[in-house]
């Protein structure tokens, strides 16, 4: 599998949705909580192609983008493709 890293601030729904079914999927992921951390968020918006919403996931060198995404993906049955490299 992949390694796969999700940026999160505390207390957003949207990175807790997509925590919920990474987990519920038996991923390991790293989280980076961005808030506070300039720097940090600044590497995550790099990575992310200009894009300043949490979550940003990553897996692989894949951007996969936002929950919504996280969502879309599992829906048409290519989120378990992508975690199986």
């Amino acid at each position: 599998m992949p390694p796969v890293e999700v940026y999160t601030t505390p207390f957003c729904p949207y990175c807790v949705s997509a925590k919920e079914l990474l987990r519920d999927k038996g991923v390991n992921f790293v989280e980076f909580n961005v808030a506070g951390a300039p720097t940090l968020r600044a590497e995550m918006v790099a990575r992310a192609h200009g894009r300043t919403t949490v979550p940003q996931i990553f897996i692989g060198a894949t951007h996969v983008g936002g929950c919504d995404d996280l969502y879309e993906l599992e829906e048409a049955g290519k989120l378990d493709p992508l975690l199986q490299g």
